[in-house]
């Protein structure tokens, strides 16, 4: 490989398409994410339109100075580089850390398929850095019945098995049964949890629903339910076992932005529910290996980097289809320079490499030519080879046992701040 710039051969990313269209505003969604197309020619995505549209608030310098001076922390990289970019009342969060009132962290997986991706692993990996530094509980919801209502192709059976594959790698994340409880809806679902989903549900009308997701008379009605399963788990009151009949404990929510319309509807409704409205903490999309007008996506091979790849794979993949900013040709690259900004090998480092100063020199020696699409590359296979096979190595050793500790509702998880009023 030379500098020269790789895109996809047309008939890997056929899906991932836009030419045919000549114009439309970027779509983001639960369950779509697209970038604007204006005169035919797919646009990355826009997240200062989704600051304005979503009504959030940007994670500014004076927001981390604030976390830095109350935790005692250096802001995470994700935090540092504008990854974790939006969010809802993270200052009011941080308020009741500086009183030391409890509060708890909510994320989830949905899996669509056998194993994670790198792009899942983002808010997964972030959450477990924001627990160690919070001190606090944590719970993961696997939406294995959101899967089944929203992938027409897929059987409860294989959701299942795949949210019982799911635990795996968290578990290999280094997350502990004493702080972190790891649930499936179609395990959970009965109890506390399903009390809240009903009066959720009741809250919400269909109108409300379909304003924010988009829905339609053709739709499932287990799909319209499923936004009232979502929001529950950000009741404290859905786990007792931890929380005991408290309500008045909120939760921190880090998430990708696609998901903000259900925790924009749980806010509208958890007053009325006597809880406490949930904050959020919003991160940009891993772009797939195609480029940033789209997220990486777990049904489209070509797309992804896997969890479960192997470092031939992960090379491969990289090498063939990760779209590059440089120019058509070495000689050419030396004298005009490349693009970082749209270069997905210096994208991916970013989420992923930790030393600031070495991302810095990568993407000024990309602009002035020095540093090579091939070089670019390299660095990029390299640092997500050690990623994945350090994973992969923890994976093998995570015992049954510990997924049953994680999953187990009852496993003692006491913290001081919660017991007290």
């Amino acid at each position: 490989m030379t500098g020269e710039s790789s895109k996809a051969p047309v008939a890997e990313v056929q899906e991932l398409s836009l030419e045919a269209k000549e114009s439309q505003g970027q779509n983001v969604t639960p369950w779509d994410v697209e970038g604007a197309v204006v005169d035919g020619k797919a646009q990355p995505i826009n997240y200062s339109d989704l600051i304005e549209n979503f009504g959030t608030r940007e994670v500014d310098a004076k927001l981390l100075e604030r976390f830095e001076k109350l935790t005692g922390q250096r802001p995470h990289k994700l935090l540092r580089r504008g990854v974790v970019f939006s969010h809802r009342d993270f200052g009011k969060l941080l308020d009741r850390y500086e009183q030391k009132k409890p509060f708890y962290l909510y994320t989830g997986r949905g899996p669509s398929s056998g194993n994670m991706h790198i792009g899942h692993m983002l808010p997964l990996t972030f959450c477990k850095w924001l627990q160690d530094v919070f001190d606090v509980p944590l719970v993961i919801q696997l939406t294995d019945d959101e899967k089944f209502l929203f992938k027409p192709k897929l059987t409860l059976d294989q959701v299942y098995e795949y949210s019982e594959k799911a635990v795996r790698e968290l578990a290999a994340l280094g997350f502990k049964p004493d702080k972190t409880f790891i649930f499936s809806n179609m395990d959970y679902m009965g109890g506390a949890f399903y009390r809240n989903i009903l009066a959720v549900s009741r809250s919400i009308t269909f109108n409300a629903a379909k304003a924010t997701f988009g829905f339609n008379m053709s739709d499932p009605i287990g799909r319209i339910h499923f936004p009232s399963i979502q929001i529950a788990p950000a009741m404290c009151s859905s786990f007792p076992q931890i929380f005991g009949n408290r309500k008045d404990i909120p939760c921190l929510i880090p998430c990708a932005i696609d998901q903000d319309p259900y925790f924009r509807l749980a806010r509208d409704v958890m007053e009325r529910l006597k809880h406490k409205k949930p904050s959020l903490l919003h991160s940009k999309f891993l772009p797939a290996l195609q480029g940033s007008t789209t997220k990486m996506s777990a049904s489209l091979d070509s797309t992804a980097i896997y969890m479960n790849d192997t470092p031939a794979q992960i090379k491969n993949k990289i090498n063939r289809y990760a779209f590059s900013g440089g120019q058509t040709s070495l000689e050419e690259h030396r004298i005009h320079g490349g693009n970082p900004d749209v270069d997905v090998p210096y994208q991916y480092l970013t989420y992923f490499l930790d030393d600031d100063e070495e991302i810095e020199a990568l993407a000024e020696g990309y602009r002035k030519g020095e540093v090579s699409t091939s070089e670019m590359k390299a660095r990029c296979i390299k640092v997500l080879q050690e990623f994945i096979g350090q994973v992969q190595e923890r994976a093998k050793v995570v015992s049954d046992q510990l997924i049953k500790d994680l999953r187990d509702p009852d496993y003692p998880r006491k913290f001081a701040a919660i017991e007290k009023k």
